[in-house]
Parts: C-alpha cells; sequence; structure tokens
C-alpha cells in the first residue's frame, strides 16, 4: 500500500483495492481467484505459488503480478525471465545455490548435526526440483537428509512427527507455496516442541520463532509489485515487462530460540548474521 500511495494511487480515491485471502488452502485458492475474474480487475497481485497458476488457469488476459514466486520459470508461468511471453510478470526468488547456502549455514551452527529433515509441499510447482537441488547439495555436504511433506494445514504435526522419527537433528523449511508461510507462526511452535531447530528462506519465520532464516528480502518483492501495477495500468504489456530476479539476501538468527532449544550458535556464524532477534 505505501509503495503505491508513492506512486500516486490512493486506495477509494484513484483506486479501488479488491482483496481476498486463502490463508494457505489450496481448496480456497480457485473460487477466490474466480470471483476477482468476474469483477473484471485491472490486475491481480499474487504471492507465491499455487495463487499465481491458478490465477492464471482462470484467466490467460488479465495481468497478473507476482511477488514471491520461488521459480516462475521452471513452473512454467513463464517463457523467460526477459520476455515473459504471457500474462504473468513480477519477480522471483530463484536463486542458484541457494538450497546449498542454507544447508550449510545450518551445518555451522550446528556442529554436531548428523540428519536434516527437509519439509516440502508436494503440491508446489517446484517440488521435484528443490527436491532434487535438496539432494544435491545436501551429498556436497555429506549431510544426510530425510524428505517430509504437508500438503494442508492439518498435515504439519504429522510431517514434523515424521522429522522427530527420522531422528532429524533439524528442520529446514522449503516454502514452495504459501502453506508454511501462512502457518509459520505454528511450525515454530511445532518444531521448538520437537527440539528441532529450523533453517527458513525468509526472516519472517524467524520473528515468529524459527531458529535462522537465510534468503532474498520478502518485502522487496512486494515493493517492486507496486511498480509493476503501475506501468500495466499505464499501458505496459505483462509479456514484455521482464521479471526481475532477487538481488539482495539476509541471514537472520533468533536468539530467543536457539536459548529455548539450549544452542549456542557459533561466533563464525553469528557475525555474518545481517539481524538478530533477542
Amino acid at each position: 500500500m505505501h509503495s503505491l500511495r508513492e506512486l500516486g494511487y490512493v486506495d477509494g480515491e484513484n483506486m479501488l483495492i479488491e482483496r481476498r485471502y486463502y490463508e494457505g488452502s489450496a481448496d480456497a485458492l480457485q473460487p477466490l481467484a474466480a470471483e476477482l475474474v468476474r469483477l473484471r480487475v485491472d490486475v491481480i497481485v499474487t504471492g507465491a505459488s499455487p495463487a499465481p497458476e491458478v490465477a492464471k488457469r482462470i484467466s490467460s488476459t488479465i495481468p497478473i503480478v507476482m511477488a514471491t514466486h520461488t521459480d516462475p520459470l521452471r513452473s512454467g508461468l513463464i517463457v523467460s525471465l526477459a520476455r515473459p511471453g504471457g500474462n504473468v510478470t513480477g519477480t522471483s526468488l530463484a536463486v542458484v545455490g541457494l538450497r546449498g547456502k542454507q544447508l550449510q549455514l545450518l551445518k555451522e551452527a550446528l556442529p554436531r548435526l548428523g540428519r536434516v529433515a527437509i519439509l516440502l509441499d508436494p503440491t508446489s510447482s517446484t517440488y521435484q526440483d528443490d527436491v532434487t537441488e535438496a539432494e544435491g547439495a545436501a551429498r556436497l555436504l555429506q549431510l544426510p537428509i530425510s524428505i517430509v511433506e504437508a500438503r494442508a494445514p492439518n498435515q504439519l504435526v504429522d510431517a514434523l512427527s515424521a522429522a522427530v522419527k527420522e531422528r532429524a537433528g533439524a528442520l529446514h523449511i522449503i516454502g514452495g507455496t504459501s502453506l508454511f508461510y501462512a502457518n509459520r507462526a505454528r511450525l515454530a511452535d511445532l518444531a521448538i516442541e520437537r527440539r528441532l531447530p529450523t533453517m527458513t528462506g525468509l526472516r519472517d519465520f524467524t520473528e515468529v520463532g524459527c531458529l535462522m532464516a537465510y534468503g532474498p528480502d520478502l518485502i522487496h518483492g512486494y515493493r517492486r509489485a507496486a511498480w509493476y501495477v503501475d506501468r500495466i495500468l499505464k499501458g505496459a504489456k505483462p509479456a514484455e515487462l521482464p521479471v526481475e530476479q532477487a538481488t539482495t539476501f539476509a541471514l537472520t538468527i533468533n536468539l530467543k530460540t536457539a536459548k529455548a532449544l539450549g544452542l549456542t550458535i557459533p561466533s563464525s556464524v553469528l557475525v555474518r548474521a545481517n539481524a538478530t532477534i533477542e
């Protein structure tokens, strides 16, 4: 909203914003997207998968601006970063080698770490690619991993219980969809209850209790979404607006959670943190 205001847009005056929330429930997403299409909105702004995929299936003409998609190219939303080629554009969080960097930081923070459970949503459009990347990174680090899955909020408890059963010493949350983001506070609580240190890609997770996050700036993606909306409302075509990739990364550590888990984060890791939460 602030970024739109900076560009001269005021909700209720020269633009009308229709908000719809699906709280990470894929079943609720399609009817909400269909409702926006029936309202004949000029632009649809979405976050992570599967929102942009669903919106594109329902309408191939209404411009769609994605703010936080993990990999729009591999998911088929666009044909190229430079020229998206359809009705979808925006920002991408896709970064080559990100999973490896996250696992490396986790291993450095927990020197005695044996096995890591990788939490994934199998409905994600990048699920298989995420598995392949995580497995490759783990091999290079000589770090055993186990894949645990949840596709709905009511499966989170079972997923973390499976991680414990696999004797994982930490949990790496790979958020290919909005399911984990919408339930990040619950995930943090469940992990702490099970004595599982967590690594994620977004600072928002550490702010509600996850141990560590390393990844791109989520807020920047939404700020840039306002720029895309402005360009589209002024006549630009999504097919010709290049998709921007993340360029700024940050490491955040929740020291309160570390204390609750009885962990001491090595100084070699702490000095690299862009922010700590106490």
